[in-house]
């Protein structure tokens, strides 16, 4: 097998058929298997959408183990060279997984790529293309400097906003919505982290391929569609989630660095916008 599609499926079975039927189209002509791992959705998924994909494998779980622990189920069920990890939400185009697995075949040191997403009014979404949270880069974006100089190496490194969002560049992070892995890569560096319940998971992942040796590509050639945030919605509960996700990372990463102080701030800083951001729904919800 050449492909092994996983997807995460929870409650949002409507948007998980167009993407099926985007990756059928997209498949053509590569030897691939689809893999749904469904988080225990309540939307009638189960029943829903097996009839209609008969040539998708499903995994029905009992309980909604997280986003990094299905993606694993998904792995130990898969056989393809390339690992891609999808999510429910997204649109693909005719052709883009051939370019990708085309792009692997010429670039030995690839150790993931991740495409140019766009949301549905085709505004394209700065997370296709990220740099590590460092203490630098993650305190310019929380204190709101990156917004202010959203195309400085400096100052937009977290979004690496200096880098032009229709070329291919080498990459710190790739988003988990489209990554495609080589499946040597994934036993060479590990399967996700199951600390991470949502978010974060792709930072320390593309973390650890940098760590082995290898690049992480982001293809601007490539575009598909994102439908953000159909597929988690933005409350308080997953803000928590959020956070604690990137405060994991944080301490995982960077805890035993010189930068004892600069983590310190990080963290205070999360937390600081942990509060705004509760604090903003608290305010849209008293409209």
């Amino acid at each position: 097998m050449v492909l092994s599609i996983i997807i995460v499926n929870y409650n949002v079975k409507l948007h998980l058929e167009l993407c099926l039927h985007s990756v059928k189209k997209s498949i053509s002509g590569i030897p691939a298997e689809i893999i749904v791992i469904d988080n225990n959705s309540s939307d009638g998924s189960r029943e829903y959408l097996p009839p209609v994909f008969k040539e998708v494998k499903f995994i029905f779980n009992e309980e909604n183990t997280g986003f990094a622990r299905a993606c694993n189920q998904g792995i130990k069920n898969s056989t393809g060279k390339y690992v891609l990890f999808l999510n429910p939400d997204t649109i693909l185009v005719e052709n883009c997984l051939k370019k990708c697995i085309d792009f692997f075949e010429s670039h030995k040191t690839a150790g993931a790529v991740g495409v140019r997403m766009i949301n549905e009014k085709g505004v394209f979404l700065k997370e296709s293309k990220r740099g590590f949270p460092s203490p630098a880069a993650s305190f310019f974006k929380l204190f709101g400097l990156a917004s202010i100089f959203p195309a400085s190496k400096l100052f937009a490194g977290y979004y690496m906003g200096h880098l032009e969002k229709n070329e291919n560049n080498p990459v710190d992070v790739l988003s988990g919505a489209f990554m495609m892995i080589p499946g040597d890569v994934l036993e060479q560096v590990g399967y996700f982290d199951e600390a991470f319940f949502m978010y974060g998971e792709d930072i320390d992942m593309s973390y650890r391929i940098r760590q082995a040796g290898f690049e992480n590509y982001y293809l601007g050639e490539i575009s598909i569609n994102h439908l953000k945030g159909k597929s988690t919605p933005y409350d308080a509960h997953h803000i928590n989630i959020f956070y604690s996700a990137m405060a994991i990372f944080v301490n995982k990463h960077y805890a035993d660095k010189k930068s004892k102080i600069f983590t310190q701030i990080l963290l205070a800083g999360i937390s600081f916008r942990k509060m705004i951001a509760r604090v903003g729904i608290l305010f849209r919800l008293s409209k």
